[in-house]
C-alpha cells in the first residue's frame, strides 16, 4: 500500500517528526510513503506562513531514505497552494527544486482562505462552489506544473450547506485541460474525518474523471499525526474499483508508475 499524501513538521500545521511517521508506516506495513509538505505562498490568513527551508528538507529526506532504506520506500513530495498570482512565483519553484511528485491544491479563493469562513460570506452556497471551480480552472489552464490536483472539491468541507448543484460542466472542463497533459487526481481519505461522506472527491467527481478518460489517480491520507496514516484505504480502493479504475500510481522523478489495485486487495 501507498500513501501519496502525508505532512510532517515541514508543514506549519503539523508537529509530527518523520520519524514518527515512518516508524508508525513501517509497523503497517506500507511499503512506500510520499511527504507531500505544505508550500502555501501569501496565505490570506497571516498567522500561518507555509513556506519551510527546502535545502533542510531535501537533507532530511535524503537523510530519512538512507536511514530506512531496507524497511520502506520514502519519496519527497510537496504541496503547492495555487492563487492566480503566484503561477510565475510556481513556475520558479519547479526550475530550481527537485520533487519527485506535486501536489496541487487551492486552500483558498478570491484572495480568502476557506478554512476560517471568510470566503463563503455574502456568497450562497451555489457562488461560493462556482468561484472556487472557476478559479481553479482558470489557474490550471495557465499552470501545468504539477503531478495531481489534490482533494479538488475541498470547498465542500468548509461549507456549511451544501451545493445542490453538481457543478459537473466546469470540474468536467478541468478535467479536459489536465488530462491531455498527463495530470491526475487524488482521493483524499481526510474527509472522512472531517465529516463528509466520502473522501475527496467523491464518487461521482471520480466518475466524472474516468469517462473524461482520466486513469492517473494517487491515494493519500493527508495525514498530520501518525495515526491518520492509510485511513480508509481498504474501502477506497474498492471505491476506486468500483468506480471503474484498475491502477492507483506512486511517482519517482515526476514520472509516475502504476500499481493493480485487485492486487493491492489481494494483498500481492
Amino acid at each position: 500500500m501507498f500513501d501519496y499524501h502525508i505532512h510532517s513538521d515541514f508543514s506549519a500545521d503539523c508537529n509530527t517528526t518523520m520519524e514518527t511517521t515512518i516508524e508508525k508506516a513501517i509497523a503497517m506495513g506500507l511499503e512506500e510513503i510520499c511527504f507531500t509538505e505544505h508550500i502555501d505562498y501569501d496565505y490570506p490568513d497571516k498567522n500561518w506562513i507555509f513556506e519551510f527551508d527546502l535545502s533542510q528538507y531535501d537533507k532530511k529526506i535524503k537523510e530519512m531514505q538512507h536511514t530506512y532504506m531496507n524497511q520502506i520506500r520514502i519519496k519527497k513530495g510537496v504541496e503547492i497552494g495555487l492563487q492566480p498570482h503566484l503561477l510565475s512565483r510556481y513556475e520558479s519553484l519547479m526550475k530550481t527544486e527537485d520533487f519527485d511528485f506535486v501536489i496541487c491544491s487551492m486552500h483558498s479563493t478570491d484572495g480568502k482562505d476557506l478554512h476560517s469562513g471568510e470566503f463563503f460570506e455574502g456568497r450562497t452556497v451555489e457562488e461560493a462552489y462556482g468561484t472556487y471551480y472557476q478559479e481553479l480552472y482558470e489557474c490550471i489552464k495557465e499552470y501545468k506544473g504539477f503531478s495531481i490536483l489534490g482533494h479538488i472539491d475541498l470547498v465542500k468541507r468548509y461549507s456549511k450547506e451544501k451545493s445542490k448543484e453538481s457543478f459537473h460542466g466546469i470540474i468536467g472542463d478541468i478535467f479536459k485541460e489536465i488530462i491531455p497533459a498527463g495530470k491526475g487526481i487524488e482521493l483524499n481519505t481526510s474527509g472522512f474525518r472531517y465529516g463528509l461522506d466520502n473522501g475527496m472527491p467523491s464518487k461521482d467527481i471520480l466518475e466524472l474523471y474516468k469517462n473524461c478518460g482520466g486513469e492517473i489517480i494517487t491515494l493519500g491520507s493527508d495525514s498530520h499525526v501518525e495515526t491518520t496514516l492509510g485511513y480508509r484505504f481498504k474501502d477506497s480502493l474498492d471505491l476506486l474499483q468500483s468506480a471503474g479504475f484498475r491502477y492507483i500510481a506512486t511517482y519517482e522523478n515526476g514520472e509516475p508508475a502504476f500499481h493493480k489495485i485487485d492486487s493491492l486487495l489481494q494483498g500481492k
